[in-house]
């Protein structure tokens, strides 16, 4: 069970309630201009090992937080890591970006990929989120 949120104010905004000041909160919060993003990411090695260690990712969500007050945590993680869920095989080319070892040429392709489970082909995720609301501990939503 987690803890009651002590900072609300995003969610309310999103439900169209009364608040008292707009929510703060950055696209790509993590991103590459945080020194200490950067030391995480060496440390990583790749942005894929960033993404699936949930510790590294819980630290790279949670750096903003302790520089600016946000009115919610982004989770860092990487859209492309559902279709490489899906069997895609997404690695990162550096300096060029993503790329598929399988990618989907045709509707019958498209009718080839299964969905995946949460818990299985995507665990690194969803135990980075975990980790992230502990530490969070309620201080703002995720």
């Amino acid at each position: 069970m987690n803890p009651p949120l002590k900072n609300d104010r995003f969610l309310r905004a999103l439900l169209r309630e009364p608040v008292d000041a707009t929510p703060v909160w950055m696209m790509r919060q993590a991103g590459r201009y945080l020194p200490e993003y950067r030391a995480t990411r060496a440390r990583a090695g790749s942005f894929m090992s960033l993404c699936t260690a949930p510790e590294l990712a819980c630290e790279v969500t949670l750096q903003p937080l302790a520089r600016f007050p946000l009115d919610a945590a982004i989770l860092f993680s990487d859209i492309l890591t559902v279709p490489d869920a899906m069997g895609l095989g997404l690695s990162f080319a550096e300096g060029e970006g993503p790329r598929f070892a399988h990618p989907v040429r045709s509707a019958a392709e498209i009718e080839r990929l299964g969905v995946p489970d949460p818990e299985l082909e995507l665990g690194y995720v969803m135990d980075a989120v975990r980790l992230i609301r502990r530490e969070l501990a309620g201080r703002v939503p995720l």
